[in-house]
């Protein structure tokens, strides 16, 4: 198991879909196959297994789109933001839109012939930190507009 939490939350980028997850999340993994590439947008489909009898939708409802004859993904109408990977009695969930990402655990990845991550070279990539002077000052100006990672009453983003 990923976790043993009591409860785990989650939800879309502009906050009209949120959800809830009762109990324990299930193994984590990512996909590397192009279905899950398009899906989420990225270079790999990350997701994390839930029962489907733990989960509540607690605000709003997500979309489908049936990407295969065996799995449908579910996203938010309103800002697209990838939710599920739906197969079967299984339903996983986009771990980036869980409230705690880091908290889950990776167990596996689906090779496949179209991975286009390169993970060894990721690591000799330079990195910029937030806090060098450009980027600060850029990163200054934002203002997110985006649902904070926690259930809220009022999901409309301050101006």
């Amino acid at each position: 198991m990923t976790t043993n939490r009591q409860a785990s939350t989650g939800g879309c980028q502009c906050g009209a879909v949120r959800f809830r997850i009762a109990g324990p999340l299930g193994d984590a993994s990512i996909c590397h196959c192009r279905m899950c590439q398009k899906a989420t947008g990225g270079l790999f489909g990350p997701y994390v297994n839930a029962p489907r009898d733990a989960v509540t939708w607690t605000r709003g409802q997500p979309a489908h789109f049936q990407s295969s004859n065996k799995v449908r993904r579910g996203f938010c109408r309103d800002c697209g933001t990838p939710l599920t990977f739906e197969y079967g009695e299984s339903i996983s969930f986009a771990i980036g839109t869980m409230d705690e990402p880091r908290s889950i655990e990776l167990k596996e990845q689906l090779a496949s012939p179209e991975r286009i991550a390169d993970f060894d070279a990721w690591a000799k990539l330079p990195e910029h930190p937030v806090d060098e002077p450009e980027a600060a000052a850029y990163l200054a100006q934002i203002v997110s507009f985006q649902h904070p990672d926690f259930d809220t009453h009022d999901w409309s983003p301050r101006a």
